[in-house]
């Protein structure tokens, strides 16, 4: 059941609707990505405050260890975030990895795999490369299978690891790097009068609480999955809510959920 009421702050006096009810909650995802969860937050009556911390960037040879990796054949390829994925599908058109099998870590990741063109063949059920691990297939008994991993520069080594202990052949290559962005002190000043903020990643966590300097962020901190909030608790951030499943939407309802006080 929905509800309605005033909008706080600047939208003072319109009617809102929505199990947010017109909370104000911060984003930090990168412009390019921001526009899933925005919709989906104003959906719910959200007020959302967008303050992009991170981008993204060409890896630093410019993408030639990516291009010269999917050259070669593999079993597989793995693609850890819809912006990878992005990358590494439109470097992999017409080169011996398109005909790879492509394996990815949730449902964001598989989206963005199919807008260019590529259909995953394993998405796992949890939503975290240990969840990955856990649903990816033996190697073949007749010859060394072989997978390539490419992912974000100074990326988490579970999968590479975990595969290897597998007895999978496998190779790492650097798709992009995720760089800090520099908010702007107005976007900076909204932190105090919002009531949540919405973490995606621990390099967004990472990156708003050092463009904040030491000012409190909002009371009520969710986090998309448990590395995020490890991440978050680092900092000394206490984590109302944790997604589950951890994706977009079991942000938002983990949102809603902590917002109302009900239990993490």
């Amino acid at each position: 059941m929905g509800r309605a009421g005033r909008a706080a702050g600047p939208e003072r006096g319109r009617l809102v609707t929505g199990r947010l009810g017109g909370r104000r909650i911060v984003t930090t995802r990168a412009p390019e990505q921001a526009g899933r969860l925005r919709g989906l937050l104003q959906a719910e009556g959200g007020t959302v405050i967008e303050i992009p911390t991170i981008a993204f960037a060409e890896p630093a040879d410019g993408g030639a260890a990516l291009r010269a990796a999917l050259d070669e054949v593999w079993d597989w390829v793995v693609v850890t975030s819809a912006n990878g994925a992005t990358r590494v599908a439109a470097a992999a058109r017409s080169s011996a990895a398109a005909s790879s099998q492509w394996a990815v870590v949730g449902p964001g990741t598989a989206d963005a795999l199919r807008e260019s063109g590529v259909e995953p063949a394993l998405v796992p059920g949890r939503f975290v490369a240990e969840g990955l691990l856990e649903a990816f297939p033996p190697p073949p008994l007749d010859r060394r299978g072989r997978v390539l991993v490419a992912q974000a520069e100074r990326a988490r080594p579970v999968l590479s690891t975990g595969l290897r202990e597998r007895g999978w052949e496998v190779a790492t290559v650097t798709a992009y790097r995720t760089v800090a962005a520099d908010p702007a002190p107005a976007a900076l000043a909204q932190l105090s009068g919002a009531d949540a903020v919405a973490f995606t990643s621990g390099s967004t966590v990472d990156a708003l609480v050092a463009a904040a300097r030491g000012a409190p962020l909002p009371p009520v901190v969710v986090c998309i999955g448990p590395v995020t909030a490890a991440a978050a608790e680092a900092h000394g951030l206490s984590v109302a809510a944790v997604a589950d499943p951890h994706d977009l939407g079991g942000l938002v309802e983990a949102l809603v959920v902590a917002l109302a006080g009900g239990p993490a």
